[in-house]
């Protein structure tokens, strides 16, 4: 059982469709990931974080908020209450 608060996993795929530099905007939603105090791994496709739930969601948001500024894009989000610690 964990014994710490309610966590949560998550993967994102964040793909700018109408983008100035897209590996630019890649790099900026890693740099707001790793403002977070949350456990990351970058994947060549996507990014995995682990961690409170609330901070997660936010995060999402911050990414959708920031992100709608500098490019068009999509966002594939899995997201699991399944923290993998039993």
């Amino acid at each position: 059982m964990c014994t710490m608060e309610k966590i949560a996993s998550c993967e994102i795929a964040f793909i700018p469709i109408v983008s100035k530099d897209y590996i630019s905007d890649i790099n900026k939603v890693l740099d707001i990931i790793k403002s977070y105090d949350l456990e990351y791994n970058v994947g060549i496709l996507s990014t995995t974080i682990r961690g409170d739930k609330e901070k997660i969601h936010k995060l999402i948001l911050e990414i959708y908020n920031h992100m709608d500024k500098e490019c068009k894009f999509t966002m594939d989000i899995k997201l699991s209450n399944i923290c993998g610690c039993n």
